[in-house]
């Protein structure tokens, strides 16, 4: 039985988490597609050295590519490294990995894959170059927060890579991450002028407003293929005018019951979520 804080903390979770299950995230795909957005599904649960618990998340992506199919939604999915086999075995990780990506191509359909903390960021991208050539419906989160993105972003765009670009999330010591909330900001917008210039085929994944509107700016003078990418429940406000707009958005839609650890990552991202906590607290 969850305690009194898991259950609250649901209640807030809901916001822009799917649900439990599987059926809970199509059914809030579908949501998304009526109001005109795509929707990017991921399978919450990471870190996972269990190769039986591996195997049965390579599995379900597996599902979730023929559900897409099946009931004609507009959207994708995106994976996470360490849930699908590279805190086992990067072998296994490159492996079950392609298997979802063969799935995904015989729909026609493109893969995102997500970017985690540091320890797994140097086999992330490796494996992402390695499989590139071949599978060019393939993408990578990259983070703002991380010293060494500016390299990374150069490198996969010279390759022809597709690039998603975050903020990031994940608590990192100083040698390897910028801290300070102006030195992300101010990278971010140094990779993002990068991708205008240089990149194409992008997604601009953030809901901070200076942001949003730099890349408007940006996409005045350059001429590219990319989209917004937001997460379910997060700037619901603004999703509709970028629409309008003529701009491409998609809502990021995790699920799962590995939920509660994931919300406590956004509450510490989003300080200002704290505040739907205690609303719900109070009623």
């Amino acid at each position: 039985m969850p305690g009194l804080t898991e259950r609250l903390l649901y209640r807030v979770a809901k916001r822009w988490i799917a649900g439990y299950s599987l059926e809970d995230a199509i059914k809030v795909a579908h949501n998304a597609n009526s109001r005109k957005l795509r929707a990017i599904l991921n399978r919450l649960g990471e870190h996972t050295p269990d190769e039986k618990l591996i195997q049965s998340y390579t599995e379900e992506y597996l599902k979730l590519l023929d559900r897409l199919q099946a009931e004609k939604i507009d959207g994708t999915i995106s994976v996470k490294p360490s849930q699908i086999g590279l805190a086992a075995n990067p072998s296994l990780y490159k492996t079950n990995l392609l298997s979802i990506i063969d799935r995904a191509e015989i729909y026609g359909e493109f893969v995102w894959i997500d970017m985690e903390n540091s320890p797994y960021t140097e086999a992330t991208v490796r494996t992402y170059l390695e499989i590139l050539p071949s599978h060019r419906r393939l993408g990578v989160c990259l983070q703002a927060n991380m010293k060494r993105t500016e390299s990374d972003l150069k490198d996969i765009i010279a390759r022809g890579g597709m690039v998603r670009l975050v903020k990031g999330a994940y608590p990192e010591n100083t040698e390897l991450a910028y801290k300070r909330r102006s030195d992300v900001e101010a990278n971010y917008l140094k990779l993002m002028a990068t991708l205008f210039e240089d990149g194409d085929h992008f997604g601009i994944g953030t809901h901070d407003g200076k942001l949003i509107d730099a890349a408007r700016n940006l996409a005045k003078d350059h001429k590219r293929d990319f989209e917004f990418q937001m997460l379910k429940g997060i700037r619901d406000d603004i999703k509709p005018s970028l629409i309008e707009e003529g701009y491409r958005v998609s809502e990021y839609i995790p699920y799962g019951p590995e939920w509660y650890n994931y919300s406590k990552r956004r509450m510490r991202e989003r300080k200002r979520n704290i505040l739907l906590l205690i609303r719900s607290i109070t009623g």
